[in-house]
């Protein structure tokens, strides 16, 4: 009996370690095959995360929505009631144009080919996107989309620049041959794999690729077209407050989809990128209402709304890389110093930068590109900086990618205002043309009817 108890043992000892050898096998393939998809990347990501893709397919509206209505509202309140109807039809028009060019040649230039300088134009028409391609965990086409309306709001931005004396023929030509000519090819450089992608700059959202870039075209703008015949003695206050703050608003909820999607998925980095981006719209506002409270004894609501852009610019190339401590820093910084920047251009240096894109856009976009060297750092809660990356090395960087771009846009601008002159026999209306109004001569309609 006892025998035949130790027989029964063994035996089961014996099945016990047969299952067990099995189990090890089949525990070891999957261990093995999990080591060899985290160890391959472009396996690790083959599949579409339906998270990603419903958040990307949220901010790609998000971005188009800052454009129109945003954009165009805010601008449309700033300017004379005989201007409004060209100003609306200035983006809209820009924002139809650019998606097809978008479509044409801009992606491909910004994101197609291995080349430092300039993308190829292998994916002419987007013929090389499917139903099946993928950009990491989205569809290549919503992550062409997305992209797309950056590509929409860039020239948009330049349009404050040349309001109420812009010929619409040149706005058009202008605005078509400046986003193949700089916007695709700014952004090959950052975003697509280029030069200064190489060098490790940081720019998450758009600071130097979005803000330096459409900043430095205003600069050009203003000047190769000169000033308003009413400026800066007679020129009128802004006709509608109300549209300018209902569009800013627009756009303040429009820039979580701009700095939140450019995290191209949902996570963490989109979360806090959403944080730091309202906080320092908040504080930037603020500080430009108290300046302007203590130096006119009024504080306005322009002004106030024109500080949550700034602030907004200011934050957008570090959003990804900064914690709540450097969203607070950014929103202080662009408040006061795109503020300082708005008396110099306009009131010190007499320059009709009519919306002040400059001013705000651009200083905003390189501030904040400047400062991200510093605050990405973990003695401000950001991601950190790379591996043997020092603050002096990544400021070096930033400096150096802003300059050759702030050099790249303005001699390519001014190239391409002069060939928009020749075609458009001159880019700016005629005296008359200009004291009727833009609304009439140009488009033949009023934005308003006196009852």
């Amino acid at each position: 009996m006892l025998a035949g108890k130790a027989k029964n043992l063994r035996l089961g000892a014996l099945i016990d370690h047969k299952f067990c050898k099995s189990e090890y096998k089949m525990f070891r393939k999957i261990a093995l095959t999990m080591g060899l998809i985290a160890l391959t990347p472009s396996l690790a990501f083959a599949a579409l995360d339906t998270g990603d893709t419903a958040w990307i397919t949220t901010a790609t509206a998000l971005v188009l929505f800052m454009t129109l209505p945003g954009l165009a509202l805010f601008y449309a309140g700033l300017v004379q009631p005989k201007n409004v109807v060209s100003v609306l039809m200035h983006h809209f028009a820009v924002a139809c144009l650019c998606s097809v060019l978008w479509v044409v040649a801009g992606y491909s230039i910004a994101f197609s080919g291995g080349g430092a300088w300039f993308g190829d134009l292998s994916n002419l028409f987007m013929t090389q996107i499917t139903m099946d391609s993928l950009s990491g965990t989205i569809p290549e086409s919503l992550f062409a989309a997305f992209q797309m309306t950056f590509a929409v709001i860039t020239p948009a931005l330049v349009i404050g620049a040349y309001v109420e004396r812009i010929k619409f023929s040149a706005v058009l030509i202008f605005s078509g041959l400046w986003l193949l000519v700089v916007y695709a090819p700014v952004t090959h450089w950052i975003w697509g794999g280029g030069i200064m992608a190489g060098w490790g700059v940081l720019d998450f959202a758009g600071g130097i690729v979005v803000h330096a870039t459409a900043g430095t075209a205003a600069l050009v703008a203003a000047i190769v077209l000169g000033k308003r015949r009413s400026f800066p003695s007679s020129v009128q206050p802004p006709h509608s407050p109300i549209l300018t703050m209902i569009g800013a608003s627009m756009l303040w909820v429009g820039w979580f989809g701009f700095n939140g999607g450019s995290a191209l998925g949902a996570g963490q980095s989109a979360a806090m990128a959403i944080m730091v981006t309202h906080i320092s719209a908040a504080v930037a506002s603020l500080v430009w209402m108290f300046i302007e409270w203590r130096r006119f004894g009024r504080p306005s609501l322009v002004g106030m709304v024109t500080g949550m852009v700034a602030g907004l610019a200011t934050v957008t190339p570090a959003s990804g890389f900064i914690g709540v401590p450097g969203g607070i820093i950014l929103g202080l910084a662009g408040g006061y110093v795109c503020y300082v920047a708005v008396d110099l251009i306009r009131g010190k240096l007499k320059i009709d930068d009519s919306l002040d894109v400059f001013a705000v856009h651009g200083v905003g976009g390189i501030l904040g590109s400047l400062l991200v060297a510093v605050l990405a750092t973990e003695a401000f809660s950001g991601t950190g900086l790379g591996e043997g990356v020092s603050v002096a090395s990544q400021l070096s960087v930033q400096a150096m990618s802003i300059a050759i771009t702030v050099v790249w846009t303005a001699v390519a601008s001014y190239a391409i205002f002069k060939i928009a002159g020749l075609v458009s026999g001159g880019i700016r209306v005629e005296e008359m043309e200009e004291i009727e109004g833009l609304d009439l001569t140009q488009h033949g309609e009023r934005g308003y009817h006196n009852s």
